[in-house]
């Protein structure tokens, strides 16, 4: 039987920009660009031959038969989540598999006590998870989910925003006992640091640092760069090798446990997005859709 409705997740987009009133109000929430959301309501448009939304450059709205089409999907989507909650319910138990691709940074430090709690909600869901900087190809290699950091590329992607991670600058206190002042941004150019490679470019990832209204991309001359995974910084920096900047939650335990402080505050890093993403014309299982909902639900 041939696919009738792998359109859906365009109706969803729709259904999104109608309830918050603008493109660029629903790429907010769903994390994209207005221009993803522009060109999945014109496909929509196309396949229903007919105009939805009447847009000027200071306003939109439904046509009548957008009206009538949105009304109908909403029941529609309506019924779905009726459904589905109907057979959960009926089989108390959620079950299936679920695979997940995240960056390294996320799955050592964040990950673990959010898939606890899911596992011990949904017991007999299967959980695999590709811990990788690596930029998977999620239909090919055959992912439901993926969780990406940093800004997203205007892609085909459907994106929900976990969460804005402070980023900090961290070292051990031998470190700074024996670094000399660390008050300024002069100061840390006179540091040893701990960077980070890029996978894409093999290049030192940029610092991402605000120093009083001025936002800085500053790339560190480095002592010591790290490779492929981004949790060596923070052990690096724990046997006093010189100042890392990352998530904050990757170095809360070592902070509490006194191997790691925070320096410079001053420089008030920017916070980093973290998203979940996944493709828009693969449909999504029960579980995949549960794991989503326990991530948002845990990041907020």
């Amino acid at each position: 039987m041939a696919r009738r409705f792998d359109h859906l997740s365009d109706v969803e987009v729709l259904l999104n920009v109608v309830e918050h009133g603008s493109l660029t109000a629903a790429a907010v929430v769903l994390a994209t660009t207005p221009s993803v959301l522009s060109r999945a309501i014109a496909r929509l448009e196309k396949r229903l031959g007919t105009q939805l939304l009447r847009r000027t450059t200071r306003s939109m709205g439904l046509t009548e038969a957008g009206r009538q089409y949105v009304d109908q999907a909403s029941a529609a989507f309506a019924l779905i989540d009726k459904a589905e909650r109907a057979i959960q319910g009926s089989e108390q138990q959620l079950t299936g598999r679920v695979r997940i691709s995240v960056p390294t940074s996320y799955g050592h430090a964040r990950l673990p006590p959010i898939l606890a709690g899911f596992a011990r909600q949904y017991p007999l869901v299967q959980v695999e998870v590709n811990i990788t900087n690596r930029n998977v190809d999620l239909a090919a290699e055959g992912f439901d989910l993926a969780i990406r950091s940093g800004p997203l590329p205007d892609s085909s992607m459907v994106a929900h925003r976990l969460e804005d991670a402070r980023v900090i600058l961290s070292a051990s206190p031998d470190y700074v006992r024996q670094a000399g002042p660390l008050a300024t941004f002069e100061d840390l150019q006179r540091q040893r640091c701990i960077a980070f490679l890029r996978p894409s470019t093999g290049r030192v990832s940029p610092w991402p640092l605000r120093n009083g209204d001025a936002e800085i991309d500053w790339t560190p001359q480095a002592a010591i760069t790290v490779s492929e995974d981004v949790v060596g910084v923070v052990s690096l920096a724990e046997q006093g090798l010189g100042i890392c900047l990352c998530p904050e939650f990757m170095v809360t335990r070592s902070i509490a446990a006194g191997r790691l402080v925070e320096v410079l505050p001053a420089l008030s890093c920017r916070n980093r997005p973290f998203s979940v993403l996944f493709a828009p014309h693969r449909g999504l299982s029960t579980a995949a859709r549960a794991l989503i909902d326990t991530l948002v639900a845990a990041t907020r």
